[in-house]
């Protein structure tokens, strides 16, 4: 690779064992969707645990009061804050998947396709709860269960969403691009 290559950072360019640009592509788009699919079916997988087997339950404690599971509904965002304007959170969510699909034409990032998985699971996961739990019709409670002292109450939607947008800072600060190309400030 070229000294002027390395410094743009041009997609695709490198070594000849590298595969074309289109594969590449194809590859992270493959890799950001197994990522959203794990995120959302363990999300998924775990509310139904816990409704079928927590809800309506004291909290159970898993490390002490350090870490328990207590399932709530709720219908606004993070503490509970706008429960009046589930729709919008609904809105957003959508929102926030098609902005993924509209960057993963142009992906060739493993890092940004594990991130932007991370997100469209997360986003997918909460957005299900919205639409399918009482009282639905896109203002629907998602199912929180995992409580630690003085935080709270979140689910692993939740989780992959900080995680995805904790790499996006991370690879932002970096200089990394989804496109793959990398900009030295």
């Amino acid at each position: 690779m070229t000294e002027a290559e390395q410094t743009t950072g041009t997609p695709g360019s490198g070594t000849a064992a590298e595969a074309p640009d289109g594969v590449r592509g194809g590859r992270r788009i493959a890799v950001l969707l197994v990522v959203a699919a794990f995120a959302f079916l363990l999300d998924l997988g775990s509310k139904l645990l816990v409704v079928a087997k927590l809800e309506h339950h004291d909290a159970v404690e898993v490390i002490g009061t350090w870490l328990q599971f207590e399932v709530i509904r709720n219908r606004g965002a993070a503490f509970g804050f706008g429960e009046a304007m589930t729709i919008v959170f609904t809105v957003i969510a959508t929102a926030v998947i098609v902005v993924i699909a509209r960057i993963a034409r142009k992906l060739y990032s493993l890092p940004w396709a594990i991130a932007l998985g991370l997100l469209l699971g997360g986003a997918l996961g909460n957005l299900t709860d919205r639409l399918f739990r009482s009282p639905g019709g896109f203002q629907g409670g998602v199912v929180d269960f995992i409580a630690t002292p003085h935080f709270a109450v979140f689910n692993l939607a939740d989780s992959a969403i900080v995680c995805g947008g904790f790499l996006i800072v991370i690879l932002s600060f970096r200089g990394l691009d989804p496109d793959g190309t990398v900009h030295k400030d």
